[in-house]
Formats: structure tokens, C-alpha cells, sequence
């Protein structure tokens, strides 16, 4: 089910190259290097590649053309309706060479940037509406506190922060995942932007899912099948997810001396989609200042990269971040801080009735039959130990250990009080000073 009540806009087809807002000396350089370094000569391969419509990237062979840069390679004329096949020129290659020199950017043109803040509002994840349904069948199997649905709706469906605390293994992992699941619409994601002549890819296969979309064939210089500017692509709403390996250096553009080429930092590769810091707490860096670098970008709904050259610029930023933590807030947090994560919402351990629900899904789904003297030793016995405190990690651990134990030993799969007391030693360590 789609999330939103209507469709998101599409960034339309350019009818020209000068309605790609790229300078011709920046196409005229991308076109010369991509031919150079891919060996392509015809113009369906040429257009599939740089990303421009059939009828555009004529125009722009026919410019290059006119400045001896390419020349054609057999005698049918570029605009015929046959498709005409090209070379660079000695003068070709020469340009090539030296635009490699400044930058081996080649392939995809890309999008101004101001262009790409104009397509993110269309898509923006503040004009995502959550019914509690969609909420409810994200998130699965899980069995949630009640009121929980009740918090994270308003939560989701605003787009801003929040914040998730409670003791481990209690499914805040799952429950983030499951928030950008009840999302299930599409965006468009650019492969690459510039600003001030600099070159920055976006698109990861990595952290974007790229959806079927009809394709042309490449024969034909009428494009019919594909709806959008063919210089973005397709995906589901991205999702990063970072946890203890998270540094402040990974949210800045990363620039590469020997390509000279930049590439996006993770939360604006998640624009339009979500970003979940697992683990808060656990990373080199305070969790004070993970927090204050996301200020800004909470609070004003754009980020702040810099060049090499030293030069600032103003990026978009439209992401739902998900802080996940297993420490209480006012330990890791000062007040300023907290005041700026719009929700907090606390993932508390299951009830003994919600555990013993959790319990006999896990046996189900795992084939294990249920033993009632089993249960009852688990609840009177072990339980009782550890204060009657239950998570929802628990019954996938004991379960799968007795599994493991059956198979072993060679016998037939099942679960009982003896089972259990093996598996119980395995998921708590024994407090005990051990002599070195």
C-alpha cells in the first residue's frame, strides 16, 4: 500500500540542452571524457550513458561537431532517422585528456543542485501520511507494547527526529526498519549533482534500491517509455543505517585526489528517506556531539557541505533521522540537545504475556513443538533469577539453542527443562573473578 494519497511528481524530460541548466563546456567535457574512456562511438550507447535523451545528446554531438571535436565514422548524418556512429578527432581526445586531468568524472551528466532541491520538495518525506494500518503490517511479526503504534505514527508521518531508547535487544533495530517499510512509495534520486563546476555523485546501489521502470529501445531516436529526466533514477525511499563505525568524517563530502571526484556523504544519499544511528553511544565520538552535528539539519531543513577549496554550500536535508540507544537520554544528552529530537519514545521489554506470545511465534516459525512443563520451568524458575525481566532478543536465543543441542546430539527436535537450563547458561555469563 502506498503511502502517499498521490503520486510524486516527476522531474521532467529536457527539451533541450539548455534546459538541463549544465554549462556546454560542462556537457561538451562529459560527453569528450565518456567517449574516451568507454570506447563509444553510437549514439544510442552515447545518450544511455551520459544520461541525456536521443534528441539532446544529437544536439550536443552536432555542437562538437562544429568545434572538430568528433567527426562521424560513417556516412549517414547524425539527424537521419538510422543511427549515425562517431569518433573523437586528434583535437577530441586531446580535450578529453586534458578534462580528465581537472576530473575523471565521466558518464551521467548530472543535476544543479538548485534544480535537485526544487525535486526534493515535490517528494519530500514531510508529505508522507502513515495510516496505522501501514504502520501495523511494517512491522511484521513483532509484538509492540499497545501504545507504541500510538507514538510512532505522528512521529513517522511528521518526518522529524526521534529519538529511541530502552534496555537491549528489545527490537528498536527492527522497529526503525519497519518505519521506513510502512513508507513503500518511490523517489527520485539523482546520479550526480554539481555545484560551482564540482561534480558530486549521489546515487550507491549500495543505499539505493532502484525500481523497474519501462526502458526504450535504444534504436529509437523517439524515446516513448521512460516518464522522467533520464539523468535520475527511479528508487524505493533509501534507508542508511549506521552504528558503532559511524564517524563525524563520514557526513562530509568525501573527495578523492586521485580522481579528483567527490562523492555525497551518507545522510544526503538518504535524502528523501531515512537515516538510523543504531548503537548511540558506542561510537568514537560523544554522543553530544553525533547529536549537535544534526542540529542544523533538524532544525532548518538544509546541511552544509564544504569543497576543498574551503567553500561552503547549502544542501537540502529532508530525512527522518532515528537516534537508536540502549542508554537512558539524560545520561548521553544535555537538555539543549534533547530539546531538539522532536519524539522520544521508549522501547520497554515485553510483558510476561507479550514474551510467552513472542515465545510460542518464534516455535512456530521454527517447528519447535510447545512443551508446557517447558514454559512453566522458564517463567518459575529461570525467570525468577534475573528479576523477571523479559526482552524481546530471549525467545529467538533460547529456542535456537535448544535446535542447536537437538541436532548435535541426533535427536528429534524439541524443548524441556533440561534444554532449557543449557541454553539459559549460554545467554547470561556468570559473574565470577577469574585468576590470570
Amino acid at each position: 500500500m502506498n503511502a502517499h494519497s498521490t503520486p510524486i511528481a516527476a522531474p521532467p524530460i529536457p527539451k533541450s540542452l539548455e534546459s538541463t541548466g549544465l554549462s556546454s563546456v560542462m556537457m561538451r567535457d562529459i560527453l569528450l571524457k565518456t567517449m574516451y574512456r568507454m570506447s563509444l562511438s553510437r549514439i544510442s550507447e552515447i545518450a544511455r550513458t551520459v544520461c541525456l535523451p536521443i534528441p539532446q545528446t544529437i544536439e550536443l554531438i552536432d555542437m562538437c561537431r562544429m568545434e572538430r571535436l568528433l567527426e562521424a565514422t560513417a556516412s549517414i548524418a547524425a539527424s537521419a532517422s538510422s543511427e549515425g556512429s562517431f569518433q573523437l578527432t586528434e583535437a577530441g581526445k586531446a580535450r578529453a585528456m586534458d578534462a580528465l586531468s581537472q576530473s575523471e568524472y565521466y558518464g551521467a551528466m548530472p543535476v544543479p543542485l538548485d534544480s535537485y532541491a526544487q525535486q526534493v520538495k515535490k517528494q519530500s518525506i514531510r508529505n508522507i501520511q502513515i495510516t496505522r494500518r501501514q504502520l501495523q503490517i511494517s512491522m511484521g511479526d513483532l509484538v509492540l507494547p499497545p501504545n507504541l503504534i500510538d507514538d510512532l505514527g505522528p512521529a513517522v508521518s511528521s518526518g522529524r527526529s526521534i529519538l529511541m531508547y530502552g534496555p537491549p535487544g528489545n527490537g528498536k533495530s527492527s522497529i526503525s526498519n519497519g518505519i521506513r517499510a510502512a513508507m513503500g512509495d518511490r523517489i527520485y534520486v539523482p546520479r550526480a549533482v554539481c555545484h560551482s563546476g564540482q561534480i558530486i555523485s549521489v546515487y550507491d546501489p549500495i543505499v539505493h534500491t532502484m525500481a523497474e521502470t519501462w526502458e526504450d529501445d535504444p534504436n529509437l531516436l523517439r524515446q516513448t517509455g521512460k516518464r522522467f529526466d533520464p539523468r535520475y533514477v527511479m528508487c524505493e525511499r533509501p534507508t542508511v543505517i549506521t552504528g558503532g563505525e559511524l564517524t563525524l568524517s563520514m557526513l562530509d563530502l568525501t573527495f578523492n585526489p586521485v580522481s579528483r571526484t567527490y562523492q555525497a556523504p551518507l545522510q544526503f544519499k538518504a535524502t528523501g528517506g531515512v537515516f538510523i544511528i543504531d548503537d548511540l553511544g558506542r561510537q568514537e565520538e560523544p554522543p553530544q556531539a553525533i547529536v549537535n552535528r544534526w542540529i542544523v539539519p533538524m532544525e532548518m531543513n538544509y546541511d552544509i557541505l564544504a569543497l576543498q577549496s574551503g567553500e561552503k554550500f547549502v544542501v537540502p536535508f529532508d530525512t527522518l533521522v532515528i537516534f537508536s540507544t540502549n542508554f537512558h537520554p539524560n545520561e548521553i544528552f544535555d537538555q539543549a540537545a534533547l530539546r531538539r529530537i522532536f519524539y522520544k519514545i521508549k522501547i520497554d521489554g515485553p510483558s510476561q504475556q507479550d514474551f510467552l506470545k513472542i515465545f510460542a511465534l518464534v516455535a512456530k516459525k521454527r517447528g519447535l513443538p510447545l512443551d508446557e512443563d517447558t514454559i512453566i520451568h522458564l517463567i518459575t524458575k529461570k525467570y525468577p533469577t534475573i528479576d523477571n525481566v523479559y526482552s524481546n532478543y530471549q525467545p529467538i536465543f533460547l529456542i535456537d539453542q535448544m535446535i542447536a543441542i537437538c541436532d548435535f546430539e541426533g535427536k528429534t527436535r524439541r524443548m524441556s527443562p533440561d534444554l532449557i537450563d543449557r541454553a539459559w547458561k549460554n545467554m547470561f555469563v556468570q559473574a565470577e573473578t577469574i585468576a590470570r
